[in-house]
C-alpha cells in the first residue's frame, strides 16, 4: 500500500512537472513568434516611413525593459510594499518631467516656431494636453478594465475574466507612453526624442516590476505574471509607429500631437500611479521615488539634447 502510494505520488509529481515543462516550453514558443513579428513589422515600417521604423525600434526597446523588470517575479519570493511604492512614484517622476522637458516645452516651441506668439502657442499646448487627458478619461469609463488597487471600473467589467480586465488596465496605462515615443520622434529634434525613449525605457523596468508583483499578489503563477507583465509593454512599439505616422503626415500636427501625449501621461499620473504608490502609508518614500525619477529624466533631457 506505501509502495503504491508512493508511486501514485511519484507520479503525480512527474505530471506536474511535465506540465510546468509544457507551459514553459509554450511561453519560449510564444516569445521567439512574438520577435519575429516584431522584426518583420521593423522592417516593413522602415521601408515604408523611417521615422515611424525609429519611434517602433525605440518601442521595442522599452518594451524589452518591461520584459526585463519582469524577471525577478521568476526568481525571488517577494519584494515589499515600501519599495514597490518607491518604484512606482519613480515611474511617475520620470513620466512627469518627460511630459514636461520631452513633450510640453517642445510643443511650445514648435508652435511658436510657426510665427504664434507666446498666448496662441501656450493656448494650443493647454488645449492639447486637456484633450490628452480627456480621451483617457473616456478610455478610463467606456473601456473594462480592473486597477490593481481601485478594482473594476468600465462598462460590463464584471462579465469579463479578472486577467483580461488586469490586460486592459495596462493597456491604458501604456497607451499614453507608446504615444509620446512615436510623436517625439515625429518632430525634428531626434537627440531629444532618444532622451524621452530613454527615459520611458528605465522606468519601465520598476513598472514591469510593479505590475508582475501585482499580478502575482492576485494569484497568478510566477510565469502568468511575468508573461502579462510583459505583454504591459507591447502596446509601446505599436503606438510609437503611430505617432510617428501621424505627425509625419503634416508639421502642423507637431505641437498639437506633443501636448495630446503630454496630457494623456499626466493623466494618468494623477489618476492611477500616484494614488496607488500612497495608499499603503508609504507616501514619503514614493516621494522621493517622484522626485528622483523626474530629476533623472531632467538630465537626461537637458544633458542630451
Amino acid at each position: 500500500m506505501d509502495d503504491q502510494l508512493a508511486q501514485g505520488k511519484f507520479s503525480t509529481i512527474g505530471t506536474a512537472e511535465e506540465i510546468s515543462w509544457q507551459r514553459w516550453l509554450l511561453a519560449a514558443a510564444g516569445f521567439a513568434m512574438l520577435v519575429f513579428l516584431l522584426l518583420a513589422t521593423l522592417r516593413f515600417l522602415r521601408g515604408v516611413d523611417a521615422r515611424a521604423g525609429w519611434a517602433f525600434q525605440a518601442g521595442c526597446l522599452t518594451a524589452l525593459s518591461t520584459l526585463l523588470g519582469t524577471l525577478p517575479v521568476l526568481f525571488a519570493r517577494g519584494f515589499s510594499q515600501r519599495l514597490q511604492d518607491a518604484l512606482l512614484g519613480f515611474g511617475a517622476g520620470v513620466m512627469l518631467a518627460a511630459s514636461s522637458f520631452s513633450l510640453i516645452l517642445p510643443g511650445i516651441e514648435a508652435a511658436e516656431a510657426r510665427e504664434m506668439n507666446a498666448w496662441q502657442a501656450g493656448g494650443i499646448v493647454g488645449l492639447g494636453i486637456l484633450a490628452g487627458g480627456a480621451l483617457l478619461f473616456l478610455f478610463d469609463r467606456l473601456l473594462p478594465h480592473e486597477h490593481f488597487i481601485k478594482g473594476q471600473e468600465g462598462w460590463h467589467a464584471r462579465r469579463l475574466r479578472r486577467a483580461w480586465l488586469f490586460v486592459g488596465a495596462i493597456a491604458l496605462h501604456n497607451l499614453p507612453e507608446g504615444l509620446a515615443i512615436g510623436v517625439a520622434f515625429g518632430g525634428p529634434n531626434l537627440v531629444s526624442a532618444h532622451a524621452l525613449a530613454t527615459g520611458i525605457g528605465l522606468q519601465n523596468i520598476p513598472e514591469g516590476l510593479v505590475v508582475a508583483l501585482s499580478l502575482r499578489g492576485v494569484g497568478y503563477s510566477r510565469l502568468a505574471s511575468a508573461a502579462l507583465g510583459a505583454a504591459s509593454g507591447l502596446l509601446e512599439p505599436a503606438g510609437a509607429a503611430f505617432g510617428a505616422m501621424v505627425i509625419g503626415m503634416s508639421a502642423v500636427l507637431l505641437p498639437w500631437g506633443l501636448a495630446f501625449a503630454a496630457g494623456a501621461m499626466i493623466y494618468v499620473i494623477s489618476h492611477e500611479v500616484i494614488p496607488e504608490s500612497h495608499r499603503r502609508g508609504h507616501e514619503p518614500s514614493a516621494t522621493w521615488g517622484l522626485m528622483l525619477g523626474f530629476v533623472l529624466m531632467m538630465l537626461l533631457d537637458t544633458a542630451l539634447a
